[in-house]
């Protein structure tokens, strides 16, 4: 039986999303990457090297090796050569979000407490429409972030909703690098543990 909370991640819709051209291409990727137990974390089409295609992905449980990469390359390259929404040629690269990585879905923010990142809102909220601080709390609706500068006349901590962000990424800190390793480890060895019971049960 798989992990309940893998497969509550494989269906948790992302809270940023793309706009115009890239949203397009994100509903023709998103299905075939939910299909071979991947989900999207973000599509840019880019005027780099003529053009490129970047797609982040990763697997369920947060991992993504060169391998992965290859997997999702290899399955999603034939459905956009039949759709073809690029009207020019272009460079795909698959990629993993790397550990200062962009924040899209709740479970992002859930899994990553205590760890300082930077976000930008659509909206103003409390004046501002950036931010940069720690995250303090995850609630249903939005999280709470813990100011590392403080203007004056500010409180220490906000209150961000969910549906105001714009962008929210990760800032690399040595502990953010500790804490990635220690997941990616950890990760790597439920899943091996995973198929060492899926062969035994065989």
């Amino acid at each position: 039986m798989p992990d309940q909370t893998t497969e509550d991640n494989a269906n948790e819709p992302r809270l940023i999303v793309e706009t115009g051209l890239d949203q397009r291409l994100a509903a023709i990727i998103e299905p075939v990457l939910v299909d071979i137990g991947f989900r999207l974390v973000r599509v840019r089409l880019l005027n780099q090297n003529g053009a490129t295609l970047q797609i982040m992905a990763e697997r369920n449980n947060g991992t993504m090796t060169v391998q992965d990469c290859e997997e999702v390359s290899m399955a999603i390259s034939p459905v956009l050569d039949v759709e073809d929404p690029v009207d020019k040629a272009y460079h795909l690269e698959v990629s993993s979000p790397g550990i200062d990585r962009p924040m899209v879905r709740k479970s992002d923010f859930q899994r990553w407490v205590g760890h300082l990142i930077k976000c930008e809102t659509s909206i103003l909220v409390d004046n501002r429409k950036r931010f940069r601080g720690k995250i303090a709390e995850v609630g249903a609706d939005g999280f709470t972030l813990e100011r590392d500068q403080v203007a004056y006349g500010e409180e220490p901590r906000v209150a961000i909703p969910f549906s105001a962000l714009a962008d929210a990424k990760l800032i690399l800190t040595d502990d953010l690098v500790r804490d990635a390793l220690r997941a990616d480890k950890l990760a790597k060895a439920q899943a091996a543990n995973q198929n060492d019971a899926v062969e035994d049960d065989e």
